[in-house]
């Protein structure tokens, strides 16, 4: 794989990994999909116990957790991306943890939000006002938000609430974007099935940077057999700016070459 010029995101709610079974078919399923980086929520893995996640090829993997078997996120980068870390936040309770480092000297975030089942809009809207300073062009924030952010993301085509369009505007002051709904705008497509209600509904996300919406190559909801939700995978083209421009000359040099004898 090219580095510079690809990196993968899968995130996947898989609703905890503290059976042996269950961390082997997760583990399975990662290097199945081979991500650049993979964003999981509800590892319901204690603080003791994290260490207990491991994937071979995935050597990088970080944590935020509580000391019961509730919550929990674990993002974990692959060792055939040259990933520095810069900076670590998480919160005591396992929802959200952000990481931010570079990539053959690019400078990303990654964000991982888990949002509790009850006021998820107004949770994450408070999440993203408290770190909106380290929110830029260069964040991607994914997770199971617990929120459908349209209609069209319920199967019920229920509308949505105050909460969520408050949380909508959160976003769009940020300049971020939900990948999924700008590249598939008319799309009924799901991340998790409520039993209870009979409905289907995409809570699960990742936003970017609209500056970065020619660099979001491809978005996918990718199932899983182990969890109650399926995933999402992102497609990114990373080239280095400088490798750009490096390209574009060498591209221009052979096109205006001429052939010898002419």
């Amino acid at each position: 794989m090219a580095i510079n010029n690809h990196l993968s995101i899968i995130t996947l709610n898989v609703n905890g990994l503290n059976a042996p079974i269950k961390r082997h078919r997760v583990a399975e399923w990662i290097k199945r999909q081979k991500p650049s980086i993979c964003c999981l929520q509800e590892t319901h893995l204690r603080t003791k116990d994290t260490y207990r996640l491991k994937v071979k090829g995935w050597g990088k993997i970080f944590h935020a957790n509580r000391h019961d078997r509730k919550a929990g996120v674990a993002t974990l980068i692959s060792d055939k991306i040259d990933f520095k870390t810069k900076d670590i936040k998480k919160d005591k309770e396992g929802h959200y943890l952000m990481i931010k480092g570079s990539i053959q000297g690019e400078d990303v975030t990654i964000i991982n939000i888990y949002a509790p089942n009850i006021g998820a809009p107004r949770y994450i809207q408070q999440i993203l006002t408290d770190i909106k300073g380290d929110i830029d062009e260069n964040t991607i924030i994914v997770g199971d938000l617990n929120t459908p952010l349209t209609s069209m993301d319920r199967s019920s085509r229920q509308k949505t609430n105050n909460a969520t369009e408050i949380l909508k505007e959160t976003i769009e002051k940020l300049d971020l974007i939900d990948i999924f709904r700008t590249l598939h705008p008319k799309k009924s497509e799901y991340t998790f099935f409520s039993s209870a209600h009979g409905t289907f509904s995409r809570i699960n996300h990742i936003l970017g940077h609209k500056a970065n919406l020619n660099k979001f190559k491809s978005i996918e909801i990718i199932s899983s057999i182990f969890s109650d939700h399926n995933g999402m995978k992102l497609e990114i083209n990373h080239r280095k700016r400088n490798e750009k421009k490096t390209y574009y000359m060498e591209t221009k040099q052979h096109a205006t070459k001429k052939p010898m004898g002419q």
